[in-house]
């Protein structure tokens, strides 16, 4: 057992040591996302916090089949863009003492729901905290917020909202 953990220590050591001394490993570090990145969520203006996972950013349409004659007497099936729908975006870390997210979602539990839609951006940092991608989204509320204890303790909140647009 005190083997491993030794080999675990210079294993750190060891990385550490690359990632600060060596310009050209942190430049590789700082640029994959799979490696060391923070997403950051901001409510009108204000910071929330830092969490670790984030979904559903984007839109999708609905596909309207439309059924035509060409010049030859053939059916012909176009796809024509239906109604635009943006995706609800969840995020999640793990829990903190932290309770504004709780209080927003309790303004509209309340019936509070003006109060409660606020204009968000999301920040994806790299390693070196350089922002590399910002979405800005218009008249986001919570419409659900989750606390999760198991072997993890996670905090997961769902924000929808009635457009989106990727600014960086």
């Amino acid at each position: 057992m005190y083997r491993i953990q030794r080999i675990w220590k210079l294993l750190a050591v060891a990385t550490a040591i690359m990632f600060f001394l060596c310009p050209i490993q942190s430049k590789i570090l700082a640029a994959e996302p799979i490696i060391g990145y923070s997403i950051h969520l901001e409510l009108n203006g204000q910071a929330v916090g830092f969490f670790a996972d984030v979904s559903g950013i984007g839109s999708e349409n609905e596909v309207v089949e439309h059924t035509v004659v060409d010049q030859n007497g053939q059916q012909v099936t176009q796809k024509l863009p239906g109604r635009l729908k943006y995706l609800d975006v969840t995020l999640s870390r793990g829990i903190t003492s932290d309770l504004q997210l709780w209080q927003w979602r309790q303004e509209v539990v309340d019936g509070n729901i003006q109060a409660a839609r606020k204009d968000f951006v999301i920040r994806l940092f790299d390693a070196t905290l350089t922002p590399i991608a910002e979405w800005n989204f218009l008249n986001g509320w919570p419409s659900k917020i989750e606390g999760k204890v198991g072997s993890t303790v996670i905090e997961e909140i769902t924000i929808v909202h009635e457009g989106m647009n990727r600014s960086l």
